[in-house]
């Protein structure tokens, strides 16, 4: 049985994991964040099953990006599990964690699931809502202030609406820079 090689993966940096249900748009955050295409974007759920690595970079800060499946509990399967697992391994990494919602349709079990697991494991958490194209999609978001994780930050990843406040507060929830001994 052949092995897929490895990504190397620069673990100095802080990381950021996109974590939600299927088809939230957590690839099309990921190749926004990143300035790439890397991760793949579909209508059909369960496209993205690993972790997507990529690098971002706004203020002077340098972050690592993941990407992950989709997260749904009521789905059985060794594809499904297999998925879960590979979010899970994120979270685990994870300096800061965007729960990433689908803005329109606003809040659904799984996001409060999902948001419950994310708190069981003690990361700073970012509540964002994507797909909220302008201001007439905005009416969705508030019942997901009942997530109880502060701002909801309503972004469209595929057009960049609201990214810079995103940005600000994922670079605000980062651990400080060490500073490497040849610096000191």
């Amino acid at each position: 049985m052949k092995t897929q090689p490895r990504p190397i993966v620069d673990r100095s940096l802080p990381v950021v994991a996109l974590v939600g249900r299927p088809n939230v748009g957590k690839s099309t955050l990921f190749n926004r964040l990143t300035g790439s295409h890397y991760a793949i974007v579909e209508d059909q759920p369960g496209v993205t099953r690993d972790r997507r690595y990529g690098k971002c970079e706004y203020d002077g800060r340098l972050f690592r990006v993941v990407d992950t499946g989709g997260i749904d509990f009521g789905a059985e399967g060794s594809i499904s599990v297999g998925m879960r697992r590979q979010a899970d391994l994120a979270i685990a990494e994870a300096d800061v964690v965007l729960l990433i919602v689908d803005g329109k349709r606003g809040l659904l079990p799984d996001d409060y699931d999902i948001c419950v697991k994310l708190r069981r494991a003690g990361k700073t958490i970012l509540v964002v809502a994507n797909k909220i194209d302008g201001p007439r999609h905005e009416d969705g978001i508030a019942d997901l202030y009942g997530l109880g994780g502060g701002e909801v930050f309503a972004i469209s990843a595929a057009h960049g609406r609201g990214m810079p406040d995103l940005l600000d507060a994922i670079v605000a929830g980062l651990p400080e820079p060490v500073q490497a001994e040849h610096e000191l």
